[in-house]
């Protein structure tokens, strides 16, 4: 739905009100830039701000009643609209007239564009004023994208770019990556321009081009320590070193993924699915189901005897002096080996 919407408005198609919903910040920011690009090419752009949270919403109307001067519509954008979601009590910073907003959107100008921006999972449903938006607005559903989505998502960025992508590349692509959406987009145009004119971003392809985070570094050393693989796991940590960081940093780090494949798990035995668990802990669905998809390969009772052995680890790091890069290091090599 999202990309017919952007589709219209590259071609032009502008509507009178927008509002996007949703607090996935890649979706909510490339709708803004395709409407100040498209209006651009109609002349000079007059932009307006409004914070909804600082000024009333009567502000921003007054401003989108205004007839333009150097250009044939302007834009205004209003964010923070927290007026359309369920408001908590006593927790009101202003006193927006929604009779004034009501009245608008029966009518709105067509010499403006104007842009409420809702950063916010769910509105208020039962709202006049919610329901009146969904009626005379166009609806931008900005919200993160479920496992499969994301994927179908990741071709389609490919596509746009007049590329192929694997589905292994794809695979490959979040798990070095991660799921933010800017930085993943950011990542298949990189790939595109390389391989210029022709070929397909393959998984080689990814693993040689794809910036790496420091969280999915110390994920894959991870792995390697629970599969048994010592030597990936050193040639990480090693990397890692010469990268400057801190063994004391990255044995939490390693606990704390180990605690969230265990609060996955837990949840898994329970009777959740990956949607679910995903929702419960607060994580992207995607990386849910990459761990989902892992279950067989370690059993929770070696899990729990690794974060013991880092719980183990931290105390070492933290008391003794000396060498305390060797710590994690006959870490790795002592029980690397040690599989169930």
């Amino acid at each position: 739905m999202i990309t017919s919407i952007w589709k219209s408005i590259r071609s032009g198609q502008i509507d009178p009100v927008y509002l996007i919903v949703g607090n996935e910040s890649y979706f909510i920011e490339k709708t803004l830039d395709l409407l100040k690009a498209s209006l651009t090419q109609a002349g000079e752009l007059e932009l307006s701000f409004f914070d909804m949270d600082e000024v009333p919403v009567d502000h921003a109307i007054d401003e989108a009643d205004t007839i333009p001067f150097f250009s044939d519509r302007k834009l205004i954008i209003a964010k923070n609209a927290s007026f359309l979601k369920a408001a908590e009590r006593g927790k009101e910073k202003i006193n927006h007239d929604m009779k004034i907003l009501e009245a608008w959107l029966e009518n709105p100008p067509s010499s403006s564009v104007t842009v409420f921006v809702a950063p916010y999972e769910k509105l208020d449903e039962r709202k006049k004023v919610v329901k009146l938006m969904k009626q005379h607005a166009v609806v931008v559903e900005a919200k993160p994208l479920q496992a499969n989505d994301l994927e179908s998502w990741l071709s389609h960025e490919a596509k746009s770019f007049g590329k192929e992508i694997s589905r292994n590349a794809v695979r490959k692509l979040v798990e070095m990556a991660g799921t933010n959406l800017t930085l993943l987009s950011s990542e298949v145009e990189k790939m595109s321009l390389y391989l210029g004119a022709e070929g397909e971003i393959t998984e080689e392809l990814v693993e040689q081009m794809t910036a790496r985070t420091l969280e999915q570094d110390a994920f894959k050393m991870l792995q390697a320590y629970l599969d048994g693989n010592i030597s990936t796991a050193l040639s990480v940590y090693y990397d890692l070193l010469r990268q400057k960081e801190e063994p004391v940093a990255l044995a939490a780090l390693l606990a704390s993924q180990i605690r969230f494949m265990v609060h996955v798990y837990y949840l898994q035995k329970k009777g959740y699915h990956a949607q679910q668990i995903s929702k419960q802990l607060k994580a992207h669905p995607y990386r849910v189901k990459l761990l989902v998809e892992k279950r067989q390969q370690i059993s929770e009772q070696r899990l729990l005897e690794v974060l013991g052995d880092l719980a183990d680890i931290d105390l070492q790091l933290k008391t003794v002096s000396g060498n305390r890069e060797r710590v994690l290091e006959f870490f790795l090599m002592k029980r690397g080996a040690k599989n169930s």
